[in-house]
């Protein structure tokens, strides 16, 4: 089954990103191209409150069967940029449904989901991702602790770095324009007490968003062909975190993280050859 939505890409809209999260970026008028990956924040998640489940996240949105697992994660996707998507265009979203598949980890039943998606503008494909979620048992405090992934030479490596803090009105206003009602994204003791984290969780696909606009920083003058991110480690709020990137011709791998180099997440940039 597919679903299929039709939106406008407006100008505010892309400003309630831009002046929240791209503070350098220009401000960007109907006409202007928008840049890779901020397709991120055009149509809303669109679920009714009774098919939101308890933790927020849809139960029944027409493309996702229902899982009877109570947490749900941004696990990455992959991205590949067709053509260019402008402020004012209007943009037909068709949503179906990927691949299911079931597995036991350490710590419980595990449900890989793959949601496909595309854009198409004046009926030719702009934009194809696939986004990958996993479902999860509840969490469970006595499980066995997986070793973090660290990479302590990632630093010293890297071509660049930035680094940033992102606090909880910014998790806000992401959940806003997306009108994601994932509890962990701003109810602290949700957070805490059920999802068993330190504090909030910065939501997965702003972190796609992040990863990709240092990139472009840092090639300003390259087009993005495709994005693949992998999601490796909860990206909390209120945490510092460092983002290097490698350039290698037509890639660029940029990894986020912690302090103690903790690897919370990755992204594989292709550039369309110059």
């Amino acid at each position: 089954m597919s679903i299929v939505r039709t939106e406008t890409v407006l100008a505010p809209t892309v400003e309630g990103y831009r002046g929240t999260f791209a503070g350098q970026e220009p401000v960007r008028a109907v006409g202007a191209e928008l840049p890779a990956a901020w397709e991120g924040v055009l149509f809303p998640f669109a679920v009714p409150m009774a098919d939101l489940r308890p933790d927020g996240t849809p139960a029944r949105d027409g493309i996702i069967p229902e899982i009877d697992l109570p947490r749900r994660m941004y696990a990455g996707e992959t991205t590949d940029f067709l053509r260019p998507v402008r402020i004012g265009d209007e943009v037909v979203q068709t949503a179906r449904l990927g691949s299911v598949v079931e597995k036991d980890g350490s710590r419980g039943r595990l449900v890989f989901v793959d949601v496909e998606r595309e854009y198409a503008v004046d009926g030719e494909p702009a934009i194809r991702s696939v986004w990958h979620d996993v479902f999860l048992d509840a969490a469970d405090p006595d499980a066995p602790v997986r070793p973090p992934r660290t990479d302590p030479d990632a630093v010293a490596a890297a071509d660049w770095s930035e680094e940033f803090v992102l606090d909880a009105r910014q998790l806000f206003r992401f959940s806003a324009l997306t009108f994601n009602t994932h509890l962990i994204h701003y109810d602290g003791a949700w957070a805490r007490e059920v999802e068993g984290l330190p504090d909030l969780l910065v939501h997965g696909p702003l972190t796609r968003i992040l990863l990709m606009d240092a990139a472009r920083r840092h090639a300003p003058h390259r087009e993005p062909a495709r994005l693949d991110v992998r999601a490796i480690a909860p990206m909390l709020v209120d945490r510092p975190v460092r983002l290097v990137g490698h350039d290698d011709g037509d890639r660029t791998v940029v990894t986020a993280l912690d302090t103690a180099d903790v690897v919370l997440a990755t992204a594989d940039i292709t550039w369309r050859a110059s």
